[in-house]
């Protein structure tokens, strides 16, 4: 029986029009990813009211292929100019872009495509095998646990991030932490340091805040460096790409299956399961002071683990309902609109849909990879042309992106101010990466905290009698004491008595 469900799967996506709607899709995914502030999230809610009037399973290829291809297209622009084009590939820009100015963007852009199309299809094996479990694994956290996740994120991109000064990673994590908290609040929909005005009762957006906090920096940086020599390029050494992955299969592995893994824990994205897969690169290696300036490693885990969540987070989509992430959540919207009922009753209802997904997943992958190569024979070439040319041109990209995310001018303003946050950041050598997920993570936290002290009025005895919040609390302990020095100071003492 599933045999036949994957043959049916396999023959309906191999037909000329469906696979001819695969590509295009995937096209259109990745040069949405590539251009900053067009994110996975916008590509697939413009794609879907588009497909509706699509046959079901057209709409379907089609909206697995922009996901795929959206994710995956924000590593060229995170390497070739130190912007992620997407919030998921800022973990790619910490060694992306040291490649790239090494004249190695060529040897980077294949190795983060190559990885993305593996990361991907790892986890469709995952959804075909280890759905029930991994679910029932994610059905055990609650408010204290998702807190606790977002604290812990946070904690680990100031720690990457920073330099070897984690004090710095963290008050940056903290900062964008405080910007997530202007808004309405989504406990009792109270204005918070909106001070009547209405744009900003509505939040900070994110895309804005991206662009502004990656963008500017690059921009002023250009004109005020003296010397602006073109940087130079290599090819893309596929040979020397496959001998890299291979050598760090174990690397690709753990970031895949770090990326399901966070994937499938609701509400959590693409962008933590890139951060945490490069975090266990770095911790694992015998030369972490090398991740950040320029090490294959870096490229390799970040993409491996964000594409990876693609299939984590279509898991709690199918089996209970509940997306992994922004764009699952828009995706489980197009579901129910094309007439499918994600849920307990999925596979009794349509068995079918499960292996169907797989299966599109399985080929966006591949698909991305041959015309993600294709791309980036050209785009390459951005390296070629000189800053205070190109300058002005990714300025333009960065405003038209800032202002289609609500087509609010309140948006480009946004973003000028963040640019100029940005810029001071990088002056005082504080990491914007830390900001930004902090901004990303900032309501998850607040909304699990505030609910969670309310379900237990107020106290915090419920967190400490769960087993996963402790095992969290450990670790932030655990890394707060050594980087702070706390814990050389305790060994001493340990030793003198």
């Amino acid at each position: 029986m599933v045999s036949d469900y994957l043959m049916a799967a396999i023959l309906s996506v191999i037909q000329p029009l469906n696979l001819t709607i695969l590509f295009l899709s995937t096209l259109a995914g990745l040069v949405m990813g590539i251009l900053p502030g067009l994110s996975a999230t916008m590509a697939i809610a413009l794609l879907t009211g588009l497909s509706y009037g699509f046959p079901k399973e057209a709409a379907l290829i089609s909206l697995i292929g922009i996901y795929v291809g959206s994710i995956s297209g924000g590593c060229q622009s995170a390497i070739l100019l130190n912007i992620p084009g997407t919030p998921a590939s800022a973990a790619t820009a910490l060694d992306g872009f040291p490649m790239a100015k090494r004249g190695e963007a060529g040897h980077a852009i294949f190795l983060a495509v190559t990885v993305s199309a593996i990361g991907t299809i790892i986890s469709v094996l995952c959804v075909l095998t280890l759905t029930p479990v991994l679910t029932g694994f994610a059905l055990k956290f609650t408010s204290w646990e998702f807190f606790l996740l977002a604290v812990f994120g946070i904690m680990i991109c100031g720690n990457l991030t920073s330099g070897g000064n984690a004090l710095k990673g963290w008050i940056s994590g903290i900062l964008g932490l405080l910007v997530a908290m202007v808004g309405m609040d989504t406990v009792n929909a109270y204005p918070r340091f909106s001070y009547g005005n209405v744009n900003l009762m509505s939040g900070i957006q994110l895309i804005p805040v991206m662009i502004g906090l990656f963008g500017f920096p690059e921009i002023v940086q250009a004109f005020t460096q003296a010397d602006a020599k073109v940087l130079q390029m290599t090819s893309f050494r596929m040979k020397e790409g496959f001998c890299t992955i291979g050598k760090n299969w174990v690397a690709v592995i753990r970031s895949a299956l770090i990326g399901v893994g966070v994937g499938i824990i609701p509400g959590v994205g693409e962008d933590v399961g890139g951060w945490l897969s490069y975090w266990a690169s770095k911790s694992s290696s015998k030369n972490p002071d090398s991740f950040g300036q320029g090490n294959a490693l870096g490229i390799i885990s970040a993409e491996t683990g964000n594409n990876a969540c693609i299939g984590g987070a279509i898991i709690p989509v199918m089996s209970l309902a509940v997306p992994g992430s922004a764009p699952a959540a828009v995706l489980l919207a197009a579901f129910l609109m094309h007439g499918y009922r994600p849920g307990p009753l999925l596979m009794s209802e349509t068995p079918e849909f499960v292996y169907q997904i797989s299966i599109y997943l399985l080929m966006a992958a591949l698909a991305m990879w041959v015309l993600a190569l294709f791309i980036a024979r050209f785009s390459v070439k951005i390296l070629g042309v000189n800053k205070k040319i190109l300058m002005p041109i990714i300025y333009t990209l960065c405003v038209i992106g800032a202002f289609l995310i609500n087509h609010n001018a309140f948006d480009v303003k946004v973003m000028f101010v963040f640019g100029i946050v940005g810029v001071l950041l990088r002056t005082v050598n504080i990491p914007s990466a830390p900001f930004l997920l902090g901004v990303i993570l900032g309501p998850m936290a607040d909304a699990n905290l505030r609910r969670a002290l309310i379900i237990s009025n107020g106290s915090l005895k419920p967190m400490l009698d769960r087993p996963i919040c402790i095992v969290f609390i450990i670790i932030i302990m655990l890394m707060i004491l050594s980087q702070t020095g706390l814990l050389r100071l305790l060994r001493k003492a340990s030793v003198r008595q």
